[in-house]
C-alpha cells in the first residue's frame, strides 16, 4: 500500500484532516485557516478596512475607499472583491466585524454589506459600548467613536497617561488620565482640510501636494502654501502639546495616528510611538471587549 502525506497552507477551512481513501493508497492534507477580524474605521474622507491576522497578532492587509455618502453596496462589494482577489483572502477568514463611524448616512449600507456580503453581524460602536472598558468618558454620546478608539488602544498599550495626535480629516489632540478618564479633547481642521480651504475660496492660489519642503521661505506660489501649511502646522502640534502637558502637569506618553502622521516628519521627535492602526486596533478591542460580554 503506498501512502502519501502532503503538507501545506490551505487557508480555507479550519485545522481539517481530510482523508483520501482509496484500494491502493491514502492521500492526508492537514490544513491550516488564517482567520481575520475585520476593522472599518468609516471617517470623513475615507472608509478604512482593516485586517488583522488573529494566529500573527498583526494589522496585515488595509484597504481604503474615499467616502460618499451616495455609497452604493454594489460598488463597495466589487471594490472588495476584487482586493480580496488580489491579496487571497476568502469571506470565511473573516470571523468578526466591528465598525466605527462618524458617517451615519452610510452605516446601513455598511451593515448590509457586512451581512450580506461577509455574512456576518457586524458590531457597530456606539454610546453604549464604551461601560466595559478600562477608559471612560463623561460624554459618550457625544464624543466620536473614532476618538474613544484612539484613547482604548492607546491606553491599551501604556495604562498610563496619554495624549493621542490623530492625522485626521480634523487634527484631534485627545488626553486621557492615568486612571484612564478621557480629561479633554482639542480639534482643529485637518491638513488636506486646511489645504482645501485655502484653495477653494480663493481665485488663484492652486491645490498643491502634501509635501515637506526643503525650506520654510516659500520661493514660488507651490512652495509657499506647502510651507505656510506643513511647518506651519508643526508649530500649531509643538505648541498644543506644550500647552496640554504643562495643564496636565505630569509626564505623557505622545501618541500619533491617522493616514498623514508620517508627513510631518519635523515633528517625528515629538511623539514616543506613531501607529497608524492605532485607531483600528481600538476597534478591535472595543468589539471584543461587548462581543465577549
Amino acid at each position: 500500500m503506498l501512502l502519501t502525506v502532503f503538507f501545506y497552507d490551505y487557508p480555507l477551512k479550519q485545522n481539517q484532516f481530510l482523508s483520501l481513501g482509496k484500494k491502493y493508497f491514502n492521500l492526508y492534507v492537514f490544513s491550516r485557516t488564517r482567520y481575520m477580524f475585520l476593522a472599518i474605521d468609516a471617517g470623513n474622507s475615507n472608509i478604512v478596512f482593516g485586517f488583522f491576522d488573529e494566529a500573527k497578532e498583526k494589522w496585515i492587509h488595509e484597504f481604503r475607499i474615499e467616502t460618499n455618502k451616495e455609497l452604493s453596496k454594489l460598488k463597495l462589494e466589487t471594490e472588495i472583491r476584487l482586493f480580496f482577489l488580489e491579496n487571497d483572502i476568502k469571506i470565511d477568514q473573516i470571523k468578526q466585524v466591528g465598525i466605527s463611524s462618524v458617517v451615519p448616512e452610510i452605516n446601513p449600507i455598511l451593515k448590509s454589506f457586512c451581512k450580506d456580503y461577509l455574512q456576518q453581524n457586524c458590531y457597530l460602536i456606539n454610546g453604549n459600548s464604551y461601560e466595559k472598558l478600562k477608559v471612560s468618558t463623561t460624554r459618550p454620546n457625544e464624543i466620536g467613536s473614532d476618538l474613544m478608539c484612539n484613547v482604548t488602544a492607546a491606553f491599551e498599550r501604556f495604562e498610563d497617561t496619554c495624549i493621542i495626535v490623530d492625522f485626521g480629516t480634523a487634527l484631534t489632540f485627545t488626553a486621557v488620565g492615568k486612571e484612564g478618564k478621557i480629561l479633554g479633547v482639542n480639534i482643529v481642521p485637518g491638513l488636506k482640510t486646511a489645504i482645501k480651504s485655502l484653495f477653494s475660496n480663493t481665485s488663484k492660489l492652486p491645490e498643491v501636494e502634501l509635501t515637506l519642503p526643503k525650506s520654510a521661505l516659500g520661493r514660488n506660489t507651490t512652495h509657499s502654501i506647502q510651507s505656510g501649511i506643513l511647518y506651519g502646522y508643526t508649530g500649531l502640534v509643538k505648541g498644543m502639546l506644550e500647552t496640554m502637558q504643562k495643564e496636565i502637569a505630569i509626564p505623557c506618553h505622545i501618541i500619533a495616528t491617522g493616514g498623514l502622521s508620517t508627513i510631518l516628519t519635523t515633528l517625528q521627535d515629538s511623539f514616543e510611538v506613531v501607529d497608524r492602526n492605532l485607531t483600528l486596533e481600538g476597534i478591535r478591542l472595543i468589539t471584543l471587549t461587548n462581543l465577549r460580554s
